[in-house]
C-alpha cells in the first residue's frame, strides 16, 4: 500500500541519508518492441531456453525483463551455425560485408534513443552517456566497414628467378566473443565489427547484467540484412555461464576467442584454449595511474581527472585509479577537484536528465568499493569528499587525501567512484608507484614540459597514454593492455589482425 512504500522510503533516508525521492522513484523501460529482445539468437533464429532468468535494473532493483538462459546445448547450436555461415560468409567479397555492416551502422544511429534506454535499464549509466555509447558503438561499424576493404596481402620479391611469393591474409574462423556489462553495446561492436569484416562469424556471450544491448544488435543486424548464422547470442545466467564458458572456449569449431573482463577470468580462458590453441585476445583488467607534475596546467587537470574518473560512476577499465600528485601543487589541485566534485556530480537514475552519477552494477560492486574506503581510513587516509554507501548499489563519489602505497586502493582496480590521491616528490618517484603493478593498460600524464612528456610517456608500462587528455578511447585508435592487462589490441587498422591468419604461397617453376 501507498503508507507502507513511504514509511519504507522515510526508513531508508534514516538509515542512509544521502538517498534522495528520485532514488527510490519508480521508473519503466520504455523501448519500441522490435528492439526489446529475451530470447537467444542462433542461425537467424529467436530461440527460447529450458529457463529464463532475471534483468534488474541496478538503480532500483526492480526486474525490467526476464531473457532465455542458455546453456551448453544452445551454445553448441549457435557455434555449429556460426561454423556452417562461415563456408559462405568467408566467400563474400570485402565490398559486400562493408555494404552490411555499414546499413548496420545506419540501424543503431535510427534507433540510438531506444538503445539508449536499454543500456541505462540494465547498466544504470546515465542517458547521456548511454547515448554516447550508442554513438561509440555504431562508430567501430562504421569504421571496420571502412577497413573491411583494405585487408591487403603482400608480393614478396623472390631470391629466385622461377618463383612469385605471396603473402595471404584470410579469416581464422569461428570467434568466441566474451563481453562485460559496463559498455554492453560498444564492447559487441569493437570486436563483432572487426571479425564480420574479416569474414569470420561470431558468437556472443554477453554479461548477464546486460544481456538487452545485445538482443537488440542482434534485431538490427537480421534488420541490415546480416546472414543467418554470421552473428549470434546466447545469453545466459550467472549460473550458467561455466557451462557456457566452456563450450566457447574448447569447442574445436572455434577458432578465435576475444574476451574483455577481469584478468582473473582471462586466465581461466586461457587455460581453456590452450587445449585447441585457439589464436586468443583479450582485454583485462586496469590499474590506471594519473599523474600530475607541478608543471602542469591544474585547472586542466582537475577536468581531466573528473572525466577520466567519474564517467559512468568510475566503471571503466581505463578510468584512473590512482592519482599520484606532484608536492608542489598537491593542495591546490585537491581543493579544486573537490570543488568540481561538488559541482558537476549528481547522483540518480540514469534516466533522470540532472543525474550524471548512476548506482554501481550491483551490491558486490558496492562492497568493494566500501571496502577500499574503510581500508584506507584504516590506514591513514581522510576522506574530503563522500565515502558513504547509499541506498542499493549507489555510492558516493570519494576524494582520498594522505593515501599511502600500502593501502588497497593503490593495489588493486577499484571500479567506483573513489578517487585516492597520493603526494610525490620527483619524477622517478611516481613513474615508481605508477609501474608497481601487474597491469598495464591506460596511464594519464599532465605536464606542460614537453621533454618530460617525452620521456615519462615512454617509461610508463601501459598500452594507451594520455597526455594532458583524460577522455582518450576512438576507434581510429589502437586498443590494447600490457603485462596482465592483456593480448592483443581492438580498434584501429590493427584491429582487424586480430582475425585474420597469414598464408604464404608460393608459385614455382615459372620460365624465365
Amino acid at each position: 500500500s501507498n503508507w507502507f512504500c513511504l514509511l519504507i522510503r522515510r526508513l531508508l533516508q534514516v538509515v542512509s541519508p544521502g538517498v534522495t525521492a528520485a532514488m527510490l522513484r519508480s521508473y519503466s523501460l520504455d523501448v519500441s518492441a522490435p528492439l526489446l529482445r529475451t530470447q537467444g539468437y542462433v542461425d537467424g533464429r529467436w530461440v527460447s531456453a529450458a529457463s529464463v532468468f532475471p534483468v534488474l535494473d541496478p538503480a532500483t532493483g526492480q526486474e525490467i525483463a526476464r531473457v532465455a538462459d542458455c546453456g551448453a546445448a544452445e551454445a553448441k547450436q549457435a557455434v555449429d551455425a556460426a561454423y556452417k555461415a562461415f563456408q559462405s560468409w568467408k566467400r563474400s567479397t570485402a565490398k559486400e560485408r562493408s555494404i552490411l555492416l555499414r546499413k548496420w551502422f545506419d540501424l543503431l544511429t535510427l534507433h540510438k534513443e531506444d538503445l539508449a534506454r536499454l543500456i541505462t535499464f540494465e547498466s544504470g549509466k546515465p542517458l547521456k552517456e548511454s547515448l554516447a555509447e550508442v554513438t561509440y558503438s555504431a562508430s567501430f561499424l562504421e569504421w571496420f566497414s571502412e577497413e573491411a576493404r583494405r585487408v591487403y596481402g603482400d608480393i614478396v620479391p623472390s631470391p629466385l628467378r622461377d618463383r612469385r611469393i605471396f603473402l595471404l591474409k584470410q579469416p581464422v574462423g569461428v570467434a568466441s566473443i566474451i563481453t562485460p556489462w559496463n559498455f554492453p553495446s560498444a564492447m559487441i561492436t569493437r570486436k563483432v565489427g572487426a571479425a564480420l569484416a574479416a569474414g569470420c562469424t561470431v558468437v556472443v556471450k554477453p554479461a548477464e547484467d546486460t544481456p538487452l544491448s545485445a538482443l537488440a544488435l542482434a534485431e538490427l543486424a537480421e534488420q541490415a540484412g546480416i546472414p543467418a548464422g554470421v552473428f549470434n547470442v546466447v545469453p545466459c545466467s550467472r549460473e550458467e555461464t561455466p557451462a557456457v564458458g566452456q563450450v566457447l572456449c574448447t569447442d574445436p569449431l572455434v577458432a578465435k576467442i576475444s574476451f574483455t573482463g577481469s584478468t582473473a577470468t582471462g586466465k581461466v580462458l586461457l587455460k581453456m584454449a590452450a587445449d585447441t590453441v585457439k589464436k586468443v585476445s583479450m582485454e583485462l583488467g586496469g590499474h590506471a595511474p594519473f599523474i600530475v607534475f607541478d608543471s602542469a596546467d591544474v585547472d586542466r587537470a582537475v577536468s581531466g581527472a573528473m572525466a577520466s574518473k567519474f564517467r559512468n560512476s568510475g566503471q571503466t577499465c581505463v578510468c584512473s585509479n590512482r592519482f599520484l600528485v606532484q608536492s608542489g601543487i598537491y593542495d591546490r589541485f585537491v581543493e579544486k577537484l573537490g570543488r568540481a566534485m561538488d559541482a558537476e556530480l549528481r547522483m540518480g537514475h540514469g534516466s533522470d536528465p540532472q543525474t550524471t552519477q548512476g548506482p554501481l552494477i550491483n551490491q558486490r560492486a558496492a562492497d568493494k568499493v566500501e571496502q577500499q574506503v574503510s581500508d584506507a581510513v584504516s590506514r591513514g587516509a581522510s576522506v574530503l569528499r563522500g565515502g558513504k554507501r547509499l541506498h542499493g548499489s549507489f555510492m558516493e563519489p570519494t576524494l582520498l587525501v594522505d593515501v599511502s602505497t600500502d593501502m588497497l586502493c593503490t593495489k588493486e582496480e577499484t571500479f567506483g567512484p573513489l578517487v585516492p590521491v597520493l603526494r610525490f616528490s620527483t619524477e622517478e618517484e611516481a613513474l615508481a608507484i605508477a609501474n608497481a603493478s601487474n597491469v598495464g593498460l591506460a596511464g594519464y600524464v599532465y605536464s606542460q614540459d614537453v621533454s618530460q612528456i617525452w620521456r615519462v610517456s615512454e617509461r610508463l608500462e601501459v598500452g594507451i597514454v594520455g597526455v594532458n587528455e583524460g577522455l582518450l578511447s576512438t576507434p581510429e585508435a589502437s586498443f590494447g593492455g600490457v603485462k596482465e592487462s592483456g593480448l592483443g589490441s581492438e580498434g584501429s587498422r590493427y584491429g582487424i589482425n586480430e582475425y585474420l591468419e597469414l598464408k604464404y604461397m608460393c608459385l614455382g617453376n615459372l620460365e624465365p
